[in-house]
């Protein structure tokens, strides 16, 4: 290990962080300058990665979750060779650059997640663990190991305090995910005040209780730091690992060094002089020296040596696995269709009852037959959520294999695990529980929905039909709640047929997350159009279920539990048409036409029922329309009580068509 270089490289890379925060007058210095001689050891020695393929299979993953200290990744990002040019460090959060003030996923070369609430990159962190663990023991052979890299995540007091990090890190050791490695930036500084003031608790004992190896280091020794990453990658002792790195925020800047003024850019107006402390020629700017170029040019043409060697392992091993590397190529590259799925699911018969939740479960193991690389997840709730992958076994220590995982009584971090594994891209992963403790794990549904990630949510018990469990456990707020975020499907199907569409959908979805309210109680099979038909429909978000016989006088809209109801109360009135909304995200993009054809403008009469708010409906039904809902909390009594108590009734639609 070249010391000088590297401390030489750290400096720099303070630099880079003083000047790019000083010329916004806005930013965050405090972690970028205290753990740069983390960064130099990452960057400059121990990380596996290949500049030119930040996509690469085996490289290893770097996570940062303080993500308000951005400036730390784009710094050392430019340093190493990606495609992170001076010029874009310059334009740190400047409208359209590549280097925003959160790292964002999809948007810098060499970024793994979005990042910036704290704790959500643990999270993700652990997903990508998990992932890995699965898809090494899924693809490695005894001939040749093409997976082996690790995960490495460097965070702060800040996500070691969120509850979602504290859920994430106790799954990880339980499932014995030894392949994750946490660098925890401990400057004693939270951003209001020393960290003294929030927190007593002794990070590695607890860590260790947890099941976690733990060192604490010197954060500013080069050999400290090389030495502990070196060893948490060797050992494949079932544990995960954390480095404690004792560093001194925003070190290089005294006047706010060690304090809580160093977290922010406070310390952005001493910059000048304290460059010059740090070696950087006097009136440079965003400086980096021909010494430091040279290091990272060559420590580059390494990397990519190592780079090819593992490409002819990977060669190798497709040739003799070809039925393996088909099916790595198909998760990598997933080009499924809905309408591909659709094919793996029998019709359901035109008569009958199931409740969608019990639907979905039959569906999701059609789907787990034709698409091996679907997995998916409950928060102790597979009894009740009933996605369990039959046959597909339980993932485990000891079976990193199995396609159901036991997330436990943590929905958060269920939510921000199934986000890591989904930016891996390597599974279709999905996680269940309750409906209405989707608030539990809101943060990380909204993440995905920002990052544009393929998760799936299965989310049962939609509604009052829940029953005597009573208010706390009935969603009437949830759903509308969820439709809100932007860029998130939220399917709530009638019956099992639009359970299906619901279901490829969503497992066929690219481009971001679906979330699928299912019902506990029984719901009729609506026989109606042909289930060709009614698959199509629900692909599309809405469509006509039940056609009028006579000129167009009224439109009854619904969703869910609720479109029974409304066939039954437009029963017997020739002038009403029946439209079945699934799902309003998918139904609004649409094409105009197809929009006007299910909800002609010119019908104004038009009554919506869902047992729920009512605020989102009135887009559809008009200033002239009726919404039958529910704008208050429910009640502890059997569901189809419940329902007539509060309003949720064929006789209601059959009273406001009157």
């Amino acid at each position: 290990m070249n010391k000088a270089i590297l401390a030489q490289a750290a400096n720099e890379a303070r630099g880079l962080a003083m000047d790019a925060v000083h010329k916004c007058s806005s930013g965050h210095l405090g972690l970028p300058l205290g753990a740069a001689d983390v960064g130099a050891v990452l960057f400059g020695e121990t990380l596996q990665c290949n500049p030119d393929d930040p996509k690469w299979l085996n490289r290893d993953r770097f996570i940062l979750s303080a993500g308000h200290g951005s400036m730390f990744i784009y710094s050392w990002l430019h340093l190493s060779g990606y495609e992170v040019p001076l010029e874009a460090v310059k334009n740190f959060r400047v409208l359209h650059s590549i280097t925003p003030g959160h790292p964002e996923f999809h948007e810098t070369p060499g970024v793994e997640c979005t990042t910036g609430p704290l704790g959500q990159g643990i999270g993700n962190a652990v997903g990508y663990a998990l992932s890995g663990k699965m898809a090494a023991a899924k693809y490695n052979t005894a001939e040749h190991t093409i997976i082996d890299n690790h995960i490495i995540a460097l965070a702060g007091d800040g996500c070691l305090q969120e509850g979602v990090a504290r859920e994430a890190v106790a799954f990880a050791a339980h499932n014995a995910l030894d392949n994750l490695i946490v660098i925890f930036d401990s400057n004693d500084v939270t951003l209001d005040a020393m960290a003294k003031v929030t927190q007593s608790e002794d990070t590695q004992a607890l860590f260790i209780a947890l099941g976690w190896d733990a060192v604490t280091i010197d954060g500013h020794d080069l050999d400290a730091i090389k030495a502990a990453i070196e060893k948490a990658k060797a050992d494949n002792n079932g544990k995960p690992k954390i480095i404690i790195a004792k560093t001194i925020i925003a070190k290089g800047i005294p006047e706010v060094a060690g304090t809580a003024k160093g977290h922010g850019e406070g310390g952005a107006k001493f910059v000048d002089a304290a460059k010059q402390g740090l070696g950087i020629p006097e009136g440079t700017h965003f400086y980096v020296s021909d010494a430091v170029k040279t290091y990272f040019a060559e420590l580059k043409t390494q990397r990519i040596a190592s780079y090819t060697e593992w490409n002819k392992t990977f060669s190798a091993w497709s040739a003799a696995n070809p039925g393996l590397a088909a099916e790595l190529d198909a998760a990598r590259n997933s080009t499924l269709t809905a309408e591909d799925l659709l094919k793996a699911i029998p019709e359901y018969p035109a008569e009958g009852k199931a409740a969608t939740r019990n639907s979905g479960g039959e569906i999701l193991n059609q789907l787990a037959k034709a698409v091996p690389h679907l997995i998916t997840g409950s928060a102790d709730l597979f009894g009740s959520t009933k996605n369990y992958i039959k046959d597909g076994g339980d993932f485990s220590a000891t079976n990193p294999t199995g396609r159901n995982i036991w997330f436990g009584i943590r929905e958060h971090a269920m939510g921000a695990i199934c986000n890591g594994i989904a930016y891996d891209g390597l599974f279709l992963g999905s996680g269940a529980t309750f409906l209405v403790f989707a608030d539990y794990c809101r943060p990380s549904i909204r993440l995905a929905a920002l990052a544009k990630l393929p998760v799936t949510y299965i989310f049962t018990h939609d509604s009052v039909g829940v029953g005597e469990d009573g208010p706390t456990h009935q969603p009437v707020e949830t759903v509308s709640g969820l439709r809100v975020i932007p860029n998130l499907d939220v399917i709530r199907p009638a019956d099992a047929e639009e359970a299906a569409a619901a279901f490829s959908a969503a497992f066929s979805r690219q481009d971001g997350p679906t979330l699928l309210a299912l019902s506990r109680q029984d719901l009729p099979h609506l026989g109606f159009l042909s289930a060709a038909e009614r698959r199509e429909g629900t692909l599309k978000g809405g469509y006509v279920l039940v056609k009028e016989t006579a000129p167009l006088e009224a439109i009854v809209l619904a969703t869910g539990s609720e479109v029974q109801w409304a066939v039954e109360g437009a029963k017997g009135k020739p002038g009403v048409r029946v439209v079945s909304l699934p799902c309003f995200e998918r139904f609004d993009r649409q094409s105009a036409e197809y929009r006007e054809s299910v909800l002609p403008a010119a019908c104004t009469k038009r009554i919506s029922i869902e047992a729920g708010v009512t605020g989102l409906w009135w887009k559809y039904v008009g200033t002239q329309g009726q919404v039958i809902g529910i704008d208050r909390f429910g009640i502890s009594a059997p569901g189809n009580i419940v329902f007539k108590e509060l309003g949720i009734t064929a006789e209601a639609v059959a009273q406001a068509l009157a």
